[in-house]
Formats: C-alpha cells, sequence, structure tokens
C-alpha cells in the first residue's frame, strides 16, 4: 500500500453543538472533515472557513471525492447571516484542508436564498466537478454545474437545458468524472405536465453539453422519475440508474449507459420485476470499475410489504 495513502470520509453526520439561549436550546449544525493516513483515522477538524460563512448556525457537507492521496474536494451548504442556505466547496491539497468558499456565481443566481451542492467528483488532483440547485428569483428550483480547473473553482453555471426542459424545479442529484473536464451528471426536473423526469448531461474537454431527458424513459415513466446515480469509468462511457413510476402507479428501477458519449436507452433493471411484488423500487448507487463493467444497487418491496436490498451488474 502506498505510504502516503489518505482517505477521506463522505460526512454523513456533522457535529452538532447545544447553545443555551434562556429556556431555550439553539442548535448549530456546524461540518467537519475528518482523514485518514496509512489505515488510522485522524482528529476530525470543523471544515476550515466555514466559521466564517456560517452565521446561521446551519453547515453540511452532502459530497466528498479523492482524486489522489490527500487530494480531495468535497461541497455542501450553510445558512447565512441573513438565514439564507449557499452552497460551498472546499479542497484539500497534500493533506491539507483550505478554507471552505461560496460556489463562485451562485451568489448571482441563488435569489431564493437555497442552494446545495450534492454531488462532488474529482479526476484527478485539483480537477474536480460538482453540482447541484439553487432557487431563482420565481422561487424556482435550478440546477447548476461548477468545475475545478489545476485547483481552481471556476464560475458556476446553470445546466444548459434543451427548451423541452425548461420547467423549472431541477435539481443534478449525481456527478461523475471519467477524466478531467470529461463529466456526466444527471438528476429531475418538473415537466410542463407537473410530472418529474429524469435528465442527463455531460461534460466534454472542459464545456458542459445541453441536457436531456434520460433516453427511454418517456415511455416508462408515466408519474414521477429520477436518476439518482451515475459514474464515470472513462471520459464519455458512464452507467447510471434511478427510478421511474410506471402506467400502474408502481416505481420501478432503471438503468442507463453512455458509450462513447451517446446515451443508449434506458431499461427496466433486468429480473427485478419478479422481485418487485410491492411496486416500490429504485437504484440508490451505481460504480464502474471499467467500460461496460459496472455494479448497482437499490431496493424493491416484495409481496409481503418488506424492503429488500438488490444487486444487478452490467458486463
Amino acid at each position: 500500500m502506498d505510504s502516503r495513502l489518505r482517505a477521506v470520509v463522505t460526512v454523513a453526520t456533522v457535529g452538532v453543538a447545544l447553545l443555551a439561549s434562556g429556556s431555550a436550546v439553539a442548535v448549530r449544525r456546524q461540518a467537519f472533515v475528518v482523514s485518514q493516513v496509512n489505515g488510522t483515522w485522524g482528529a476530525a477538524i470543523e471544515v476550515p472557513g466555514t466559521a466564517a460563512l456560517n452565521q446561521g448556525g446551519n453547515a453540511f457537507i452532502t459530497s466528498v471525492s479523492c482524486a489522489s492521496a490527500g487530494n480531495c474536494s468535497a461541497g455542501g451548504y450553510y445558512r447565512d447571516s441573513s438565514g439564507h442556505f449557499q452552497a460551498f466547496v472546499v479542497s484539500q491539497v497534500i493533506g491539507t484542508w483550505g478554507a471552505a468558499i461560496e460556489v463562485p456565481g451562485t451568489a448571482a443566481f441563488n435569489q431564493g436564498g437555497n442552494a446545495e451542492i450534492a454531488s462532488v467528483s474529482c479526476a484527478s488532483a485539483g480537477n474536480c466537478s460538482a453540482g447541484g440547485y439553487y432557487r431563482d428569483g420565481f422561487n424556482q428550483r435550478q440546477a447548476f454545474v461548477v468545475s475545478q480547473v489545476i485547483g481552481t473553482w471556476h464560475t458556476a453555471i446553470k445546466v444548459p437545458v434543451a427548451a423541452a426542459l425548461r420547467h423549472g424545479n431541477a435539481s443534478i442529484t449525481s456527478v461523475s468524472c471519467g477524466s478531467a473536464g470529461n463529466c456526466s451528471a444527471g438528476g429531475e426536473y418538473l415537466d410542463n405536465s407537473r410530472g418529474h423526469q429524469a435528465f442527463v448531461v455531460s461534460q466534454a474537454h472542459g464545456i458542459w453539453g445541453t441536457a436531456i431527458e434520460v433516453p427511454g424513459t418517456a415511455a416508462l415513466n408515466h408519474g414521477n422519475a429520477d436518476l439518482s446515480s451515475v459514474s464515470c469509468a472513462s471520459a464519455d462511457n458512464c452507467s447510471a440508474g434511478g427510478y421511474y413510476t410506471n402506467s400502474s402507479s408502481r416505481q420501478q428501477a432503471f438503468v442507463v449507459s453512455q458509450v462513447n458519449r451517446t446515451w443508449h436507452v434506458a431499461v427496466e433493471v433486468p429480473g427485478l420485476a419478479a422481485l418487485n411484488q410491492g411496486g416500490f423500487a429504485g437504484i440508490s448507487s451505481v460504480s464502474c470499475a471499467s467500460a461496460g463493467n459496472c455494479g448497482a444497487g437499490g431496493y424493491y418491496k416484495d409481496s409481503s410489504g418488506h424492503i429488500q436490498a438488490f444487486v444487478v451488474s452490467e458486463k
């Protein structure tokens, strides 16, 4: 094992301090990071810089990604002094965490005061992409992406969308980078029939393309759909999964693959129909080791009404 090996745990739990104020108790939630070096976990620290940002006392890390030993990035949200939620990113360089910053550009977007990073992915040290959502001046949720290039976070952009997707309430739920500047992301948006649909968007050579509805989900989805996880094994070769509601109002899981930059048609997870007698299934996580060789896992409800776990492989 490389003696420099470090890993950073995804922060699923945050530090909480209780501050008494007269008879009331105020809960101030802070974000922390903790690193593992040579197999030993060090001491957790408050995310540097969040003390100044998090004046409203509600900060949380939602996603962490490490490209190499001691070189990671993370993102989440905090509450500012006006009580608004803002998105932040923070990076670790050669084992040292720098100061968190508000995601560049989101101050202009986030007129509704509710922004968040949902997912971060790093392809190499100092080269990452992230995505999430903000609320615009009409209180509509909009999806954004932001890229870090050679250690510098650039200005976030609203996800470019085709005309058919321009109905608001969109958000990124997952981002994955196959190589620096070559990433894919996905999530959900609200269509003009007030149904939720799944979308994907890809970045090539540092430029984000136009988001599209996940191919094939228009035929599958008769209610609500969402893309919950994406994983890219290499540039332009990714797999993803999520859920949709069929014509019988039963929630089913789907998988979809991108091959040489082209997204293929989504399919119901093979074999899951026999298991999902309770009509409630979805993909939770996808991971690809190499192009066309991925694994995914999720949940379904059996005939007794119990939630069960499943795994499925692409090969």
